[in-house]
């Protein structure tokens, strides 16, 4: 997990000549989040001419933007007036719950995890399936959720060399973190269990199942239980449970 400051006023970096990285720390903390996510929310009710596109990371909005419409310094100064006004309450949090089935078959790491921590398979699982986590930022591939809240006794570094291809849907660890995957490629973190959940369709509407800033939970199923869930979801229904917190 990266680990530092949180800014006291953002940081502005360019990335290339379209876009402009608004950076609010050195951690994947839900403060750091709540500030991203407010300026991305605020850019999009102010609808500037000229802003294409912003993308929400653990501790940065990137902002995509036309400079023959719009010139970096105004665009800079219109994000500081963003930044420095008063922010609304937060308002409810949606939760969702996943069904996770943690049998070997499916978890085929929980074992090398279990010898890393010296933690006992049920307790790796047991701290897993309790944790809430808080979805951070999509990346890497369309639907990839990237996950904040691990706890720390499962912060294992990621593997030195990737692992064969592993199925969608699965959910994984490593380096202090927690993601859910949406296609079959090799990967560098480490296997805990498969979730029958699509997070992403491109059919459904939105494709994406989560937002950025939802909660999310796992809850354990046993293999036939995730098999009939599993056929459910292949069929276009959402299997997972939307909580509403305030």
């Amino acid at each position: 997990m990266i680990e530092g400051e949180v800014y006291a006023a953002p940081r502005f970096l360019d990335s290339g000549e379209t876009a402009l990285v608004v950076e609010f720390g050195r951690a994947v903390e839900p403060e750091i989040s709540d500030r991203v996510l407010a300026l991305d929310a605020a850019l999009v009710a102010r609808a500037l001419p000229g802003v294409r596109e912003s993308v929400p990371t653990y501790r940065s909005l990137m902002v995509h933007y036309d400079p023959l419409v719009i010139s970096r310094a105004t665009l800079v100064g219109e994000i500081e007036a963003m930044v420095n006004a008063p922010r609304a309450a937060s308002g409810p949090v949606t939760r969702w719950v996943l069904p996770c089935c943690y049998d070997p078959e499916y978890g085929e790491d929980i074992g090398e995890v279990s010898r890393m921590t010296g933690l006992s398979e049920e307790k790796v699982v047991a701290l897993h399936a309790a944790a809430v986590f808080r979805v951070y930022m999509y990346g890497f591939a369309p639907g990839f959720c990237y996950l904040g809240g691990l706890p720390k006794e499962l912060a294992v570094s990621r593997r030195t060399r990737p692992r064969p291809p592993h199925p969608p849907n699965t959910t994984l660890i490593g380096g202090g973190l927690a993601i859910v995957t949406t296609f079959s490629m090799p990967t560098g973190w480490w296997l805990m269990g498969r979730t029958p959940e699509r997070m992403f369709a491109a059919e459904r509407n939105p494709a994406f199942l989560v937002a950025v800033g939802d909660e999310l939970k796992f809850e354990p199923v046993d293999r036939d239980t995730f098999l009939a869930l599993d056929a459910r979801a292949a069929s276009g229904e959402v299997v997972a449970r939307r909580e509403i917190r305030s």
